[in-house]
């Protein structure tokens, strides 16, 4: 095998063209692919604190969701209470009328008792006096007859 000026020349502009390409050329497709590498690695990073954050955010929902639900339970109790203490303290207010209006009752029946009494009394009286009248046959004196009418109502 024979080396001619050809397969030598050949030679030489292959390493100029291998120096060149890789003096000028290598190193920004080098730069570019690192770039390129760095940016999606920069991006895979930023999808896995996305995908951490959306963790921790739905994790957070789910607590405050949770409170939300605990409160309202503890409202929806207390309101239970507040009725039902609502409901006695209105149980013991109408107790408390009812007792007044009763005790009214009483008093207006046994002032209305004496009333009739009195009524009775003085008709009886009254009776009593007509029927003396009629068997003394004379009508008394209105002094005799107030004495009479007191004496009367003291027997009763």
């Amino acid at each position: 095998m024979e080396i001619n000026i050809t397969l030598l020349g050949q030679l030489i502009t292959f390493a100029v063209f291998v120096w060149f390409t890789m003096k000028f050329v290598w190193p920004p497709l080098i730069k570019a692919i690192k770039d390129r590498e760095a940016h999606i690695a920069e991006g895979l990073a930023a999808a896995e604190r996305g995908q951490a954050s959306l963790a921790l955010a739905q994790q957070k929902v789910e607590e405050q969701l949770q409170q939300a639900k605990e409160q309202a339970a503890k409202i929806i109790d207390q309101a239970s209470k507040r009725a039902t203490q609502l409901a006695e303290e209105s149980k013991q207010q109408i107790k408390k009328e009812s007792e007044r209006l009763l005790a009214l009752a009483k008093a207006d029946i046994e002032q209305e008792w004496h009333a009739a009494q009195q009524r009775l009394r003085a008709e009886v009286a009254n009776l009593v006096i007509t029927t003396t009248e009629k068997v003394l046959a004379r009508s008394l004196d209105s002094g005799a007859q107030h004495a009479l009418l007191k004496q009367s109502l003291e027997e009763i």
